[in-house]
């Protein structure tokens, strides 16, 4: 399939030459990497494959010489990926888990970078799940973010002279003139406005009126609450095209309340900051590619099979380009369900769903797990449920956290008891209690079920 054509053209770094333009070398390289995905998009699985284990036969090299963890497994396993290398061999390699990179040895980070891949980035996760996971990046896995940022934005079309609105953890509230200056060195945007995730909804219904936005990003269940609060309150938002979300399960229950909000499709990002993008949402479907030019990406079921299409299992990534601390087959704890090929004719792998996280399911007292379906969203009064929190304590108890535009009745809470056990299935005890507001982690993410068994 011929390549499309870049909707834009990027910023010149040669005075009196604008066209055709001669970017720097930082918008140069991301845009010699954009030409590369346009083609590998389109390539069959089995080539895509080749080079994934070409680059990961690099990786396994480098790992089993330089970072203490991969040193002990190889040798004792007597695996040696300068060998020949297949893929039967990558996948005997254990599992990389959350204790692994936890370890108070650090060795799990490279006593030694490539200098080419620029300097070394400390970094850490938000926190949801716990203790968060520390590790080192390069500038090439920030450079790498960034080519995948810019990927995003040219497969949804978007218009770069338009507005840009994020509301996410930030450390400020900031207007921009620019969308993100990652990109800058490669395609001029319009201006950025962006709000912090701790602003209360109708205050961020407010600014979005005063802002007046093209494009908002935010985590899933902001727009939910932000769609609601419009559809309640009558409140258009006219310049609006499209909405994207991060760091949360998108509910087919949010994208039809942001359809009916504002009339826009919601475009989803699955990514995490260990290991950088993972999946994107297809240009023309909302099932999600797994980004294979930057992960191998396995789903696996309970006894570590390949899951086929239509089965969930468990995520387990390997990042291809970090050499400061390799995340190899790392269990990164979330679950999605494997899809067929495309009708779009991209050869990248297909995820009908990113499921949530490991501590999202539900236990039953007979040990089996499944996805919490709890009845909330279908309530006859959605309006009354402002906001709403489960907490599996034990196997027969549930605390049922509800911030309520008023208190409820007896009969309201009975009915409302009488929904969430049937659509879970299983006679829990409940435990309700209400609270004016129900705060998000210390990520800016907030989850509707936590089991804390799981």
């Amino acid at each position: 399939m011929r390549p499309a054509a870049f909707p834009f053209v990027p910023p010149s770094a040669i005075a009196g030459t604008v066209w055709p333009a001669i970017p720097a070398a930082p918008g140069a390289a991301l845009l010699a990497l954009q030409f590369q995905l346009e083609h590998t998009q389109w390539w069959p699985p089995e080539r895509l494959a080749r080079h994934q284990l070409a680059q990961l036969q690099q990786l396994l090299i480098y790992a089993r010489d330089a970072v203490p963890l991969y040193h002990e497994r190889f040798s004792s396993a007597g695996f040696d990926p300068r060998a020949d290398f297949g893929y039967p061999d990558f996948v005997g390699i254990p599992l990389l888990t959350r204790a692994d990179l936890q370890r108070p040895d650090n060795a799990a980070n490279s006593t030694r970078v490539p200098e080419s891949h620029g300097k070394v980035i400390a970094a850490q996760t938000s926190g949801s799940s716990g203790t968060p996971v520390r590790f080192n990046g390069t500038e090439l896995t920030q450079f790498f973010w960034n080519v995948f940022t810019l990927r995003e934005q040219l497969w949804h079309r978007r218009d770069f002279a338009a507005k840009y609105a994020v509301i996410r953890t930030l450390p400020g509230d900031a207007l921009m003139p620019s969308w993100s200056p990652a990109l800058d060195a490669a395609v001029a945007t319009g201006p950025g406005a962006f709000l912090r995730i701790e602003t209360d909804v109708a205050r961020q219904i407010e600014w979005l009126r005063k802002q007046d936005p093209d494009y908002l990003l935010t985590y899933a269940s902001n727009l939910g609450a932000l769609a609601r609060h419009c559809i309640e309150h009558r409140i258009a938002l006219p310049r609006l095209r499209e909405v994207g979300s991060i760091g949360e399960v998108v509910t087919p229950e949010i994208r039809a309340d942001c359809r009916n909000a504002w009339s826009v499709k919601l475009v989803d990002i699955y990514s995490a900051q260990e290991v950088g993008y993972i999946a994107l949402q297809c240009p023309e479907h909302e099932h999600y590619h797994v980004q294979s030019e930057n992960v191998l990406v396995e789903v696996l079921d309970g006894e570590g099979r390949p899951c086929v299409p239509g089965e969930v299992g468990r995520v387990v990534v390997t990042a291809m380009h970090n050499f400061a601390t390799p995340f190899i087959r790392y269990d990164i704890g979330d679950y999605a369900e494997v899809g067929a090929g495309c009708p779009c004719g991209r050869g990248l792998p297909v995820l009908n769903r990113v499921m949530g996280r490991r501590r999202n399911m539900l236990v039953l007292p007979n040990g089996e797990r499944r996805w919490p379906v709890t009845g909330c969203r279908e309530y006859a009064d959605p309006w009354l449920l402002r906001q709403f929190q489960f907490v599996q304590k034990s196997l027969n108890d549930i605390e049922v956290r509800l911030a309520t535009s008023r208190p409820l009745t007896a009969q309201e809470e009975a009915g409302l008891k009488e929904l969430i056990l049937g659509s879970l299935g299983h006679p829990f005890r409940l435990h309700f209690v209400y609270c004016e507001r129900i705060e998000r982690s210390p990520g800016g993410k907030y989850e509707d079920f936590k089991s804390e068994i799981a």
